[in-house]
This record gives C-alpha cells, sequence and structure tokens, in this order.
C-alpha cells in the first residue's frame, strides 16, 4: 500500500489527481522493478477512490476514515492524503522486491502535470499466486472445398473422418502452446466448408496462436485446401482484468467509482449494467487512461440508487490485431438504504423530566457519521451512541417552556451520512406543554326554564379543544357544542362561555369544562341544580274565556302535566290570592267579584323554593248581572243564548294542548270549534320541545324523526281533518329544523316523509282552516323545510336523493374542483303531472365556497296549500321549488328555473318568491319567460319560488256591469215566477179538471217553484262573491242548493217532455193519477237529490266541490260541473226528440191513432211549452258551459247572465201566459165586459182561429199542423166512448 499527497497548483486541495497521475504511480513501480535485475513482471492494478467532485475525492475522506475506526479526533493534516492499492504478481520469488522498497528513502517527491505528489509510506503484504485459471479460444478456419450435408449429420462416415483428422492436426499444431488442454472440433458450416473448434490452454497470445495456425496448414492432409489466411479467434479473457470497487459498502446517495485495468494497450473499453451499455450521463461519467504498460478505466456513478444495483463488467478490446478476443472483469454491485427507525413524537410536560431520543438502523453505526440538531423551540440535548441506535436525551426543566410558549414545537433531526454523499435524516417533533390553570364560575340553582351561564378561564392561549360534560350519577354527557359553547382567546387567556337559554332536568348535574393541549387535559368543575318549575306551555288554564255572575263565587283552576311543590297564586285586577286546595296537579280558587261593570283578567303564578316563578295563560272573566237571562247553565259554564266561552281541552286525566270553543244554542252548550290536539300528537310535540333543550340534541335528532314520521303515519287520518293537529306536527318539524345533522339517508327520508304526509291532498281542507284562522303554519312548514336544508351536513361529500308523492330532494356538494354547473330536474307523476328544472350555471358556482351544499326541494301540492290574496285572481300554476346553498347567504346568487304549466289556459304568468317577513308571494328580482307549455324564470337570489297566472277573464265587461244585469234580471225572473205560481193558484181548479190536465199544471208549478228557489239561492251567491274565504261552509251550502234547484228545473223539463210523450204514443194505454205523481216527483226531485249527495260526497272531503273564487261547482281542479252541465244537456236533448216525434205523430197519425180535433190542439200546446222552453234553458246553461273556458268570448258571459236571469220571465210567457185555457180560467175568475165580449170572440172563432197570430213568425208553420183554415176534419166512425173520454182529457190538459 502506497501513500502520497499531492500538492495541487493552484486548484483546491479537494481535488484529486488525475487518472493520469495515478498512471504514474504504476510507472514508478515499475521503473523500480525493473532496476531489479531478473525480475519478472506482470502488472495489473488499480486504483480505490472516492469522488466528490468531478474528478476528486473528499479532502477529509482519511481522517474521517480513520474516525470511524478508531472513534478518536481527526487528524490534523495540512495536504490532502490518499491511499492507493497496488497489485503486483511475480514470476519470480518477491523477496528482493520487497527488500528494495523497504531500503527505499522516504519521503519520496515527484512532479506531475498538474500536481507534486509526495510518496511518505510504502506497505508491503505478500499473497499467495493464484491457480493457474484456463481459458476457451473459439476458433474456424475455411477449406476451399465443396460443403456436403452429411458434414451436418454428426454421426456420418464422413463427419466423423473430418473430425479425426482436423483434430489430429490441431493437436500437433497448438501443443506448443503454454499450458495447452486440448483442441477439439465442434462441428462444420457452410462457406465452403467452415471447421469451428475450441482450443483450452492456460495461457496464450496471439503471436502463439499465429505460430500455431501455420503449423496447421503444414499438418493437414493438402487434399482437404484449408486457407491459411481464414483462421479466426474469438476470446473471451477473464484472468487478466481486474475490477476494483470503492467503497467497500455502498448506500444510496453515494459517490461510487469502479476501476478496471488491463495490460492490453491500446484498447477500446466498454461498461455494461445488467446487459445494458453504460453511456455517458448526468450521473455516469467514464474516463480511460492508457500507458504503455496497461489501460484503466474508471466508471464513476453520482447519488447511486438501488437501482443502480446488480452486476457491472467492463470489457477491453485489442484494436490493434483483427482478432476478437476480448478481455473482461465484472462485480456485482449491491447498493443498501439507509433505513433509520425513529422514535415517535411525543409531547411532553414542562417539568423535571428527561425525555430519551432515539434514531436506529439495521446495522452498525461505525461506518457513519452521526449528527442532531434543532429547529423550533431549542432544547438541546447530550449525544451518544448505543449499538444500531444514536440517542440524544433531553434533560427538560420546567423554565424552558413558559406559558405562553405552551404548545411550541421542537423538531430534532438525526442524520447519519457516509462521508461518500449518501446522508439520509429523519425528524422527531417534540411537543413542549405547560399545565394550564383552570377557573370555573360558581353558578347558584336554576328553575327549569330559567338561561344560565358557566365561564371557564385557561391561563394558557394555545389549546386545541374545549369539551363541557354533565354528570349526573354515573352518567356522563358531553355537551354539543352549537349552540351551547362559545369560545374565546384573548393574549392572556382563554375563556370558554357555557349558554343554555331554557333549562330542563337534563341539565342538573356537576359540570366539567376541560381545555385539552394534545392529549394534555387540564379542567375545573361546579355544580348546577335545576329546580323544577312548570314551563308554560304546560300550565293549563279552566276557563280559558268565561261568563260569570256578580256576587256568584266562579271556580279558577290552574293545572300543570306533572305534580310539584309549588307556592301558586292567582292575580286578579292586581289584586293577588293565594290557591285555596289542590286537587291532584290542579290548583284552586275560588273568586267572587261584587262589581258588575267590568270584564276581568286572570292569571296565576307559579313559584319554587328558590323563588323562580312562571306566569300562566291568562283567563278572560265577562261578568254579567244576575238580571241577565241565562240560557245555558250547566257544569260547562253559563251564559246567554248564542254566547261562546273556551275551556281547555282536558283537565286531571290526559291533559293536551288546544282548547274548546262552546256555543249556547237553544239552552245547551254546543261544540263550535274543536281546537284539542290528540294525545299522540301532543305527546310528540312535548318530546320534540325537551330535544331541542337538551345538550345532545344533534345525537338525539335522528331518533326522534324516525319516532315522528311512524307516529304522524299512524295518526294520518286524524290529521287530515284536525287543523291542531296539522299545526302542532308544523311546530314539530319548525322546532327540530335548527340543529344541524348529518344527512344520512333514513334521517332525511324521515323528515321529508312527515312533510310528504301534511301537504298531500287530503289535508287541503285543514289547511284551508289554518289559513283561516291566519295562523301563517302553511309558511312555517315551507321555511322549516328550508332551514332543515341549509342545515344538512353531508356524509362522503353526497346529499341522499329523495322521491315521494307530493315533494322531492336532490343536492350536491361544491367541491374544490368542482368544474361543472348545477342542474336538477323533477318530476311528478299521478293528477298533477307536473315537472320543474333548477339550473345554477358554472360561473355562479366558482363563486361558491367549497365544501358549501346546494339542496333543491320541489312540491307538488304546496302552491294549493300556501295562503292566496283574495285581492287578485292569480293561482300558483306549477310546482313550489326552494334552492338554498349551505349556510351561506343566498343573495347574489342568479338562478333559472323552468315550471310546467299545470293549466296552460292560464295567462299572465309572473315569476315569484315567497315572502317569509311578509308572507305573500313576491316577484322582487325575478322575470318570467313565457312558452306554450313552461314558463322559465330568471331570479337573482335563491329561497323558494314559483309561478302564479291569472283566468283569461275579458276585462271589457267589469264585474259591477254583470252584477247589475244580474240583479236586475233576477229580480224579473223571481217577480215573474211568484207572478206563474200566483196565476196556478188562482186557475188550478179551472185547469185541472180531469187527469192528463192535473199533471201538466203539476209539471209547471214544479218548475216554477224550483226556479224560484234556485233563483233566490243564486242571488245569495252572488252576494258571497268578495267573502268566499271567510264564508266557505255557507258557500258550500249554496253551492249545493243551487245545483240541486237547477237539476230539480231539467229534470221537471223531462218529466213533461216524457208524459206528451207517453200520452201521445201510448194512447191506449192509461195510468192512475197516484202512479203518473210518484213517478213525476221522483224523477223530478229524487234524481237530482241523488246526483247532488254523490258530487259532494265524492268531492267536498279533498277541497275540491265549490270554486276557490265563487259559490258554483268546481270546474278546474275536480271537474264537479260536470254533474249538472251532463244531465242538463241530456235532458235538452231528449226533450228535443220527444218534440220532434210529437211533431212527427201529428203530421201523419197512424191508422186508428188519428185525435180529435181538441187533442190535436191539445198536444200543439205542449209542444209549444217543449220546444220553447227546452231551447231557452238548454241554450242558457250552453251559454254558461261556455264561461268556465278561459278563453271564451265576452259575449258568452253577457248572453249567458241576461238569459240566466230571466229564466222566470220566459216560464211565465211561455208555459203560463201563453195557454188558452189558464186565459180562460183568469177571464172566468175575474168577469167583466171587456173580457165577457174577448171571451165571446174567442168561442165563436171556435177552430178556425189559428192559435198563433199570423205576425208571428213562427205562426206559418205551427198553424199548418191544422189546416189551412184551422179546421180538422174527424171521422165519426171513430168517436168510441174512449176516444171521447180520452180527447177530452188531452183537450183540457193541454189547453
Amino acid at each position: 500500500m502506497l501513500i502520497f499527497y499531492p500538492r495541487p497548483f493552484n486548484k483546491p486541495s479537494s481535488k484529486m489527481p488525475s487518472l493520469g497521475t495515478l498512471a504514474f504511480c504504476f510507472q514508478f513501480l515499475m521503473v523500480a522493478a525493473s532496476s531489479q535485475p531478473s525480475l519478472d513482471l506482470n502488472l495489473d492494478s488499480a486504483v480505490h477512490a472516492s469522488l466528490t467532485g468531478e474528478n476528486g475525492i473528499e479532502e477529509d475522506n482519511f481522517q474521517a476514515k480513520l474516525q470511524r475506526q478508531k472513534r478518536q479526533a481527526p487528524l490534523r493534516q495540512s495536504r490532502s492524503a490518499y491511499i492507493v492499492h497496488i497489485d503486483l504478481s511475480f514470476t519470480s520469488p518477491s523477496a528482493p522486491t520487497q527488500d528494495y522498497f523497504k531500503n527505499l528513502s522516504l519521503p519520496i517527491s515527484i512532479n506531475t502535470s498538474d500536481s507534486m505528489i509526495t510518496i511518505s509510506n510504502i506497505n508491503i503484504t505478500t499473497d499467495a499466486p493464484p491457480m493457474n485459471k484456463s481459458i476457451t479460444i473459439k476458433m474456424s478456419v475455411k477449406l476451399n472445398i465443396t460443403f456436403q450435408n452429411a458434414l451436418k449429420n454428426t454421426s456420418s462416415d464422413l463427419y466423423m473422418e473430418y473430425k479425426r483428422d482436423f483434430e489430429y492436426a490441431f493437436k500437433n499444431a497448438y501443443q506448443r502452446l503454454p499450458g495447452f488442454i486440448s483442441a477439439t472440433v465442434t462441428g462444420f458450416r457452410y462457406g465452403s466448408v467452415s471447421v469451428d473448434y475450441d482450443v483450452k490452454a492456460v495461457s496464450v497470445t496471439l503471436d502463439q496462436l499465429e505460430n500455431a495456425n501455420r503449423d496447421v496448414v503444414n499438418s493437414i492432409n493438402a487434399s482437404y485446401m484449408i486457407n491459411p489466411d481464414s483462421f479466426v479467434v474469438s476470446a473471451v479473457v477473464t484472468d487478466q482484468t481486474n475490477l476494483y470497487v470503492f467503497p467497500d459498502d455502498i448506500f444510496k446517495g453515494d459517490t461510487v467509482i469502479m476501476a478496471c485495468g488491463t495490460k492490453i494497450v491500446p484498447g477500446i473499453v466498454t461498461w455494461d449494467h445488467s446487459g445494458q451499455v453504460v453511456s455517458q450521463s448526468d450521473r455516469h461519467s467514464i474516463q480511460t487512461t492508457t500507458t504503455p504498460e496497461m489501460s484503466i478505466s474508471a466508471l464513476k456513478i453520482t447519488s447511486i440508487a438501488q437501482s443502480d444495483s446488480g452486476p457491472y463488467t467492463c470489457v477491453f478490446k485489442d484494436n490493434a490485431v483483427p482478432s476478437n478476443v476480448l478481455y473482461k472483469a465484472a462485480h456485482n454491485l449491491t447498493v443498501a438504504a439507509i433505513n433509520i427507525v425513529p422514535s415517535h413524537n411525543i409531547d411532553v410536560v414542562c417539568e423535571r423530566v428527561d425525555v430519551l431520543l432515539t434514531c436506529c438502523i439495521d446495522r452498525s453505526l461505525q461506518s457513519f457519521n452521526v449528527r442532531w440538531y434543532i429547529s423550533g423551540l431549542h432544547i438541546s440535548g447530550t449525544q451518544s451512541i448505543r449499538d444500531n441506535c444514536t440517542e440524544y436525551l433531553l434533560e427538560i426543566k420546567d423554565f424552558q417552556c413558559p406559558r405562553k410558549k405552551s404548545g411550541a414545537v421542537a423538531t430534532y433531526t438525526c442524520e447519519l451520512s457516509t462521508g461518500n454523499g449518501a446522508s439520509r435524516n429523519e425528524s422527531i417533533k417534540v411537543t413542549y406543554l405547560q399545565i394550564a390553570h383552570i377557573t370555573i364560575t360558581q353558578s347558584p340553582s336554576v328553575s327549569e326554564g330559567y338561561s344560565f351561564s358557566l365561564t371557564c378561564t385557561s391561563n394558557v392561549t394555545n389549546y386545541d379543544k374545549v369539551i363541557w360534560q354533565i354528570q349526573t350519577g354515573t352518567t356522563n354527557i358531553t355537551i354539543e357544542g352549537d349552540p351551547y359553547i362559545h369560545t374565546y382567546t384573548t393574549k392572556e387567556q382563554t375563556e370558554s362561555n357555557l349558554t343554555v337559554t331554557a333549562a330542563t332536568l337534563e341539565w342538573n348535574g356537576t359540570y366539567t369544562c376541560t381545555f385539552f393541549q394534545k392529549d394534555l387535559p387540564s379542567s375545573a368543575s361546579t355544580a348546577v341544580e335545576v329546580v323544577p318549575l312548570p314551563l308554560k306551555q304546560n300550565i293549563f288554564v279552566d276557563p280559558v274565556e268565561a261568563f260569570i255572575k256578580c256576587n256568584t263565587q266562579q271556580e279558577l283552576k290552574c293545572c300543570t302535566d306533572k305534580m310539584g311543590h309549588y307556592n301558586v297564586t292567582f292575580t286578579v285586577q292586581n289584586r293577588t290570592f293565594f290557591h285555596e286546595k289542590m286537587n291532584q296537579t290542579c290548583y284552586v280558587y275560588n273568586y267572587k267579584e261584587n262589581i258588575c261593570n267590568k270584564n276581568l283578567s286572570v292569571y296565576c303564578t307559579f313559584q319554587n323554593r328558590i323563588h323562580g316563578s312562571v306566569q300562566s295563560p291568562y283567563m278572560e272573566l265577562r261578568l254579567i248581572s244576575n238580571k241577565t237571562k241565562v240560557s245555558c247553565s250547566d257544569s260547562i259554564g253559563i251564559g246567554e243564548e248564542g254566547a261562546t266561552i273556551i275551556k281547555p281541552c282536558a283537565v286531571l286525566k290526559n291533559t293536551t294542548r288546544g282548547n274548546i270553543i262552546y256555543e249556547c244554542r237553544g239552552g245547551n252548550w254546543t261544540v263550535a270549534r274543536n281546537n284539542c290536539i290528540s294525545e299522540a300528537i301532543n305527546t310528540l310535540l312535548t318530546a320534540a320541545e325537551a330535544l331541542v333543550s337538551s345538550p345532545q340534541r344533534k345525537e338525539k335528532l335522528p331518533e326522534y324523526l324516525e319516532n315522528l314520521a311512524k307516529g304522524v303515519t299512524k295518526e294520518q287520518q286524524e290529521i287530515n281533518t284536525s287543523p291542531p293537529d296539522l299545526g302542532a306536527v308544523v311546530t314539530m318539524l319548525d322546532l327540530v329544523s335548527s340543529i344541524s345533522v348529518e344527512a344520512n339517508l333514513s334521517t332525511v327520508e324521515n323528515f321529508l316523509t312527515t312533510v310528504n304526509i301534511i301537504v298531500n291532498t287530503s289535508t287541503i281542507n285543514s289547511w284551508n282552516e289554518l289559513n283561516r284562522q291566519e295562523t301563517n303554519k302553511s309558511s312555517l312548514l315551507l321555511e322549516s323545510v328550508e332551514r332543515f336544508s341549509q342545515n344538512l351536513q353531508p356524509v362522503n361529500n353526497t346529499i341522499p336523493r329523495i322521491r315521494n308523492t307530493n315533494l322531492q330532494l336532490e343536492g350536491i356538494v361544491i367541491l374544490g374542483d368542482h368544474k361543472s354547473q348545477y342542474e336538477k330536474n323533477f318530476t311528478f307523476s299521478g293528477p298533477s303531472d307536473l315537472s320543474g328544472n333548477v339550473l345554477i350555471k358554472e360561473a355562479q358556482i366558482q363563486n361558491i365556497q367549497p365544501n358549501t351544499t346546494i339542496i333543491s326541494v320541489a312540491y307538488s301540492t304546496l302552491g294549493q296549500i300556501l295562503p292566496r290574496d283574495n285581492k287578485t285572481n292569480e293561482s300558483v300554476n306549477g310546482l313550489v321549488m326552494t334552492t338554498t346553498v349551505g349556510r351561506n347567504k343566498s343573495q347574489g346568487i342568479e338562478i333559472i328555473l323552468t315550471f310546467s304549466k299545470s293549466n296552460v289556459s292560464l295567462i299572465d304568468p309572473k315569476c315569484v318568491f315567497w315572502n317569509f317577513t311578509s308572507r305573500e308571494w313576491d316577484n322582487t328580482g325575478c322575470t318570467p319567460e313565457n312558452h306554450e307549455q313552461k314558463v322559465t324564470c330568471n331570479c337573482s337570489h335563491l329561497t323558494s319560488f314559483s309561478i302564479l297566472m291569472s283566468p283569461n277573464v275579458p276585462v271589457s265587461i267589469g264585474g259591477k256591469a254583470l252584477d247589475y244585469i244580474t240583479y236586475t234580471g233576477l229580480s224579473i225572473s223571481i217577480l215573474s215566477l211568484l207572478a206563474c205560481i200566483l196565476i196556478e193558484f188562482l186557475v188550478w181548479k179551472f185547469v185541472t179538471k180531469n187527469r192528463t190536465s192535473y199533471m201538466r199544471h203539476i209539471c209547471m208549478l214544479n218548475i216554477a217553484t224550483s226556479l224560484l228557489i234556485a233563483d233566490i239561492w243564486f242571488i245569495v251567491a252572488a252576494s258571497l262573491h268578495d267573502k268566499v274565504e271567510k264564508m266557505k261552509d255557507v258557500c258550500v251550502a249554496v253551492t249545493f242548493f243551487i245545483h240541486l234547484f237547477y237539476l230539480c228545473v231539467f229534470f221537471w223539463m223531462l218529466v213533461l217532455g216524457l208524459m206528451l210523450f207517453y200520452r201521445l204514443v201510448f194512447i191506449l194505454h192509461d195510468t192512475s193519477k197516484t202512479t203518473q205523481k210518484v213517478v213525476a216527483f221522483s224523477l223530478g226531485y229524487g234524481c237530482p237529490i241523488i246526483i247532488s249527495v254523490i258530487t259532494i260526497a265524492v268531492t267536498h272531503p279533498y277541497g275540491s266541490y265549490r270554486r276557490k273564487d265563487a259559490c258554483w261547482l268546481n270546474w278546474e281542479t275536480s271537474k264537479a260541473l260536470f254533474a249538472f252541465v251532463i244531465p242538463a244537456l241530456i235532458i235538452v236533448a231528449v226533450n228535443l226528440i220527444i218534440a220532434i216525434v210529437v211533431i212527427g205523430k201529428i203530421l201523419r197519425p197512424a191508422v186508428g191513432d188519428k185525435p180529435s180535433k181538441q187533442e190535436r190542439s191539445s198536444f200543439i200546446q205542449v209542444g209549444k211549452s217543449i220546444g220553447v222552453l227546452t231551447p231557452l234553458l238548454g241554450l242558457t246553461w250552453g251559454f254558461g258551459l261556455a264561461t268556465v273556458f278561459e278563453d271564451s268570448s265576452v259575449v258568452f258571459h253577457v248572453l249567458f247572465t241576461v238569459l240566466n236571469a230571466l229564466q222566470g220571465l220566459f216560464i211565465l210567457l211561455f208555459g203560463t201566459v201563453w195557454d188558452k185555457k189558464v186565459r180562460e180560467g183568469l177571464v172566468n175568475k175575474y168577469p167583466s165586459t171587456k173580457w165577457s165580449s174577448q171571451q165571446t170572440k174567442s168561442v165563436s172563432l171556435g177552430t178556425s182561429t189559428p192559435v198563433f197570430s199570423m205576425k208571428c213568425p213562427l205562426s206559418k208553420r205551427l198553424n199548418n199542423l191544422r189546416g189551412k183554415t184551422g179546421k180538422y176534419e174527424i171521422s165519426s166512425t171513430e168517436t168510441t166512448s174512449f176516444s171521447t173520454e180520452n180527447t177530452s182529457l188531452a183537450n183540457s190538459f193541454f189547453h
């Protein structure tokens, strides 16, 4: 081993000598060796170096190496020291050479081109010579003869002959090679004939092979015509090339040098790694140096990686000779990782404590440099090494981390390096914590229902979380942060405030507030006693409103839902009285008032043992004197006829909320309205009130919503018909909607299932009643669902999709990488068949903070539930859709909504949102785009939207003009009908002398009576036009009677027609008067009653019996109007057919059916009534049906109003006055000269006078039915006793 010190010329001392300088060392030794006689030198050498620069070695490499091995202080050297390993092989004894080097006078200084080298020390070691290794030389030679196929067959005679001859010649020729072993033929190939063979020897040179090749030519038979210039040599020599690697142990990140040397000069060298050629790159550099004696190639790999592991091969080839002889050396390189296992991060409480940090590896640390360094809070320690671990001991004192630095983090990093470029470090974080001093305010006892607060203070400001807990017995409850806990930090301290607005018994216990710094808790505790006191909503007073007599005792009660020890006082007009007795949960006082001219307001006050008090609702007492006549007097109370009092729903047993309004009628108290909540709903309401005040309301909410959905489903039939129950469910939803909850499918589904039930169409009547009472429950419901949507917290960044019959919900969570628009579609099947779309464009989405929810809810029935403005004729014509954005403000977000129209005939669409402040629809910030089947709304904010549209009502005729026509016409009609009925009574005996005439006038009298009653109800309906919503029950009754009696008019017309048809067609058949009357009244009143009752029974329970804005049958939803229109039009059609049959029978009578002259005249009289009244009545209601359609003309409204108002006049003129027998009856009833002369003239004319005046436009055709002269010949043979009687009866009936 040779140690030398190069002195660089103006170059950094960190650079090592070039490979040329290293080669000089070889030359030095060769010169020294050559100076020794009889010394046969065979030189192979390699240089071990570790480069840190392009060509250099670290300056302190030697120092570091000695430090690692001996663990002593580094050597102080002023020059860079390098160690060069040189291997020399001798073919003769090496003792003289050893003596020569030992006797050299050191140091020896040598100048090179780039540095001065001083050889300061030479260490000589002797190794045993290696065993001789044979090499195999692959060779071939060509024969100038033709190739035969038998040479392919190794068992053929020709092959065996060739093989034998050539192996004999090869052996003779190559046996002179040093260490010759064998020469073997391996095969024959085309080209003329190529002989392949292997030569094995211990050592051989190319010159020796060339001499041996010439001997082969001389040894082989000339017939083989061997080509002496065709010898090809191919050999791989592995024992003449050496490869050295530095450093010995290689780690990831090291700089590695592999040096390969051989005596072949000059030559080309190549490097490969795992079969892949290694080329120059950023991490690989190859340098080759050639001297006259040898070639050296060095491969340097910078920042070596584990992927660089594997076999490396260097190959030299001598280009000076045309042979294929390669000199090869290989080394398998292993790159290891520095695997450091540090101790865990640690939290340290600043006390007198020792903390040991360690970094361990899977091998000895003797090969590594170890260093620890600190960042952050600087608390240093002592470094040491134990086995495979480096340790760092911290001796922590409490003064090293003061209170303000509590929670500070110091990062301790251990670094291991090899000195050859490889380095690895791991960090250990140490958090220094200071124990906090916690104080908590003391709270006195608090009454149930009262508010209280606690404040917890920490002198350490750096904390991770604060937890409040209540301990009751062995139970610990963790209080939810929102909305009870608020924590604030100042420079000096941290305060956490717990505020409870309404304490319940669940808040009773020991309170502990704990500040956590990491896992270090610091806490303080205090006890809070919650003393029972009734809540105001659970106090029931009896009576609520009542009448009391002067100087008479009145029992007053204040009751609670549970027993307790309270002082209860009653206050009457600022006078206070203690209760006289207690009856279970009720406190009683008997009060007597002496002054009778005033009303009294009474309340009671409950006070517990800590003087907490609560006031009950008021009792209103109305004083009446003893002289006042009392109609109703029993246990319920006293009062005059028509007076109302209010009592609680129940006292003592099954107490529930609400009240009952009683009215004094006929001396008895009857229930006017029951506002009691059912027991099941009351239980759910009480649970909701307790939940919102619970310390764990968020945790308990899913279970409550499940119970709520089940309870409401079970009580659905009760809710459909009970406005108080419906309102209570809305109150529950409003209470729980303020609680934030995770958006689990079951939780959202239970909440919306409850909403779906209470917005079903079966609850419309209850909703209408609530709206009439102005409870604002429908608005509160919409607001509750909107608030619930805003408070939903997504689970796994998703919002569940809900599909119910009456509402649907969809939503998304806006993530940081959200790049698309928000669009949701809603479609409702079934009767509504409505759809809608919600769209928020991508540009708007980008303005929304990440992790924010967007949720949309669509309702199919809510438009019918929300209150309607009676001042306008606008109605909701599509879905109601709500869109909310998390808890952020909804202003400034533009949204596009598309609504399908439920009624395409409505006009003037308005895009509106529900204004929760004014509780009405508002179109601020929205613009509509009307299309044939849908309306698109563009709005600049978010909330609940819908569309309002108006019926296409003509505006040219004002309501007052139509009202004027209606009232004037109906007045004329009513007077005409009264005149008609009066005339019928006056002439009744004269015109009903036979059965047929009797039945005719029965029909006319009932037609007039039914129409008179219907017109009266019509006037009532018209007077209620502006009071429909306030007098709903009256409006339903008015609608029923109008429907009934208008049907009676038409069915009595049908009876009249059928009577004519029967008398004309079935002449020979006769029935009794009783039978005819039964049939007539059954048809005239029975059928209308059946139709009317069925109509109201089917439609009224669903709120679709009458129109919303008028007392008449509904058309928009249930089409109840068909229950009138269809029977009326059928009757009109039947009567018209009967009229045609009558005309045909009279014009072409069958043989034997010819009526008498009087019969024929009578038929015509009835035909007139039917032929005129039926078209008039049918035409009137035909125009009425036309007005139902939204696009109907103004003309139809005017014609219907005029004709409907004058129907009574038509009955008088064409059903009564036009009848000749009636006129005769009037003349006979009231005779005079004028009347007598007119009667004589009429009699003298006989049947020759036409029935109609010739001036009448219809007179010609109708008179032709009787003949041109007014005469009709009747055969005497046809006159029998029966026909004479029948003719007489018919004449009487038709006249």
